[in-house]
């Protein structure tokens, strides 16, 4: 009774410290995590946002003066930059619309339980590589604009050269990116609109794997830090797969299902909110991070929209919205050629001219509130950061 074997000889005696280990784990740093994602998600939404409205409006301008000015003037950087966003997108929507997306989903409705895992594995990690080399070659592309923008008569030729190659490899980089995001989303259909339970099951079990496969390794504050903007990124392509889901359904299913789209759409998002929070929530123990390193990851997020310059601006939030756009308007203009009226073609060119003005208001209306709110957020955030600062000094 005295000496014999105890639950307190196979387990260390906790202190304070561990004890606060514990609550960060599961009550502070899940929420802060979160949060973290959360914003890091509107601000791909509003840079998503900025590219099908703000981007075009801005070209649209541009031509515009050219057209009635009729003077010719050597465009900026910044112009170039969205001549060549424009061009890509453009050129990602010709291609992806040539694209008989109804061929792909037979194709992969008819492979294997297990074959089909494994091809939405292999669509998930190239995905997250094009993710990651997306946003080098925009850089390199923006990079060519800035020199030619500013380039002497003499060496004119030689970034002319090196615009157009440029040009042409981040075209060819985000179609392939398109491309692959495109099928990613067909696989996902194919679980939802077929009511495949047991791949719906493996898929939603793979996020869980992803668990395995990142808490049990050491990783660096910095390795953390972007790993959760990753994460915003992904949740992000998430919703633009589960977007051509309904589109798919809008379009090719019979009777009802609107109620079964929402839940697993729900239990997508579900599943993935938690495998984040999980394995921030335990890389942060395992690391020694404190929540509050979340905060200030928060702050840094926060600077990036108010556009303050911070220490190391590779830690800012890399997102490439080229692909996804791609993706949404190939699958959106299907839905809205369908509920065109039969009439003459002047009629249904004006009615094609009514649905584009409509849906350019209600996205740019969305996105001036999503900016909004997005400012209002960090200006309070980063003078409360300030203030706590302020008093601890």
């Amino acid at each position: 009774m005295h000496y014999g074997n105890s639950l307190r000889n196979t387990t260390t005696l906790g202190s304070e410290k561990e004890r606060e280990r514990v609550y960060d784990t599961i009550f502070r740093l899940p929420w802060r995590c979160e949060v973290l994602i959360s914003v890091g998600f509107f601000i791909c939404f509003d840079s998503f946002l900025s590219l099908l409205t703000i981007m075009p409006t801005r070209v649209l301008i541009t031509f515009w003066r050219l057209l009635t000015t009729r003077q010719f003037k050597w465009p900026s950087a910044a112009e170039l930059c969205d001549f060549g966003c424009f061009l890509v997108l453009a050129c990602g929507v010709i291609v992806l619309g040539r694209t008989d997306i109804s061929l792909i989903y037979h194709m992969i409705r008819g492979q294997g339980t297990i074959k089909l895992y494994v091809v939405y594995n292999v669509w998930e990690i190239f995905d997250k590589l094009c993710q990651r080399f997306g946003g080098d070659v925009l850089e390199t592309l923006f990079n060519s604009a800035e020199g030619l923008a500013n380039c002497s008569q003499e060496n004119m030729g030689f970034w002319i050269r090196r615009f157009v190659s440029d040009q042409a490899l981040t075209m060819a980089f985000s179609i392939l990116h398109s491309f692959i995001l495109l099928a990613q989303a067909i696989t996902l259909s194919t679980c939802i609109v077929a009511h495949n339970n047991a791949l719906f099951a493996l898929l939603v079990s793979n996020n869980f794997a992803e668990i395995k496969s990142n808490v049990f390794k050491r990783f660096s504050r910095d390795n953390i830090h972007s790993l959760a903007y990753s994460d915003s990124v992904e949740r992000f392509h998430i919703s633009a797969c589960l977007l051509f889901v309904l589109a798919q359904n809008i379009l090719e299913a019979e009777g009802p299902w609107f109620e079964s789209f929402l839940f697993n759409a729900f239990v997508v998002f579900v599943c993935e909110m938690l495998i984040d929070i999980i394995k921030h929530s335990f890389l942060a123990k395992f690391n020694d991070i404190k929540p509050i390193a979340y905060s200030e990851f928060l702050e840094d997020l926060c600077k990036q929209t108010l556009n303050i310059q911070t220490e190391d601006c590779k830690k800012n939030l890399t997102f490439v919205p080229l692909a996804p756009a791609c993706v949404v308007i190939r699958v959106l203009t299907p839905v809205y050629a369908a509920h065109l009226p039969c009439s003459p073609l002047a009629w249904r060119f004006f009615w094609i001219l009514v649905l584009i003005s409509m849906t350019y208001i209600m996205l740019t209306s969305l996105k001036v509130m999503i900016g909004m709110g997005l400012q209002k957020h960090a200006t309070w955030y980063v003078s409360r950061c300030r203030k706590r600062k302020h008093h601890l000094d």
